[in-house]
């Protein structure tokens, strides 16, 4: 397998593929969102719909990252793969999209959220998995009723948040040779 740029960065301090690619763009996406100085990041976000000390089987998960802008008063659920499968995101996507006001009613409460918020799940994968995920996006059940559907989430790939397309400290793309 593989991994281009990332493989190389990844093989040079001696680390085993892929698991360490994950790790190495959690980080990568973790910056990308702090960029924006409005948005702060928590990763390894429990979303617990039951308060307390439950942990009940498909009542909570781990997200890779949350990350809060309060400009735009937006919460976004990122989640970071490689997987071309996608097997475990879009099983965990459906679940969510399942207990959808129940996830965002967590979120408000872990974080004491106040007023009005827009919530969306952010998905971040290869370019070359880019096609299938919103294939498989495309057919996750929801419920009738809209108001408790959760949005089609954004897909951002992990080839356009690479730091040095963008200043680190407002999260603006820099010019490419190809801009006019």
């Amino acid at each position: 397998m593989d991994f281009g740029l990332l493989g190389s960065l990844v093989r040079h301090q001696n680390q085993p593929l892929p698991h360490t690619n994950m790790d190495y763009f959690q980080g990568v996406v973790t910056e990308f969102l702090r960029a924006k100085r409005s948005t702060f990041v928590n990763t390894e976000y429990m979303i617990q719909l039951d308060p307390g000390n439950a942990y009940t089987k498909g009542r909570h998960w781990f997200c890779d990252a949350v990350a809060v802008d309060f400009a735009e008063r937006s919460v976004h659920l990122c989640e970071v793969t490689y997987s071309k499968t996608q097997y475990s995101l879009v099983e965990r996507l459906q679940a969510w999209s399942y207990h959808w006001p129940s996830v965002t009613e967590a979120i408000r409460r872990d974080s004491s959220l106040e007023g009005s918020w827009h919530f969306i799940p952010h998905l971040f994968v290869p370019h070359t998995n880019r096609p299938s995920l919103e294939a498989k996006i495309a057919v996750i059940k929801q419920p009738d009723a809209h108001e408790l559907r959760m949005p089609v989430p954004i897909i951002t790939t992990l080839e356009e948040v690479l730091p040095w397309l963008y200043r680190s400290w407002n999260g603006e793309r820099y010019k490419s040779s190809t801009d006019a």
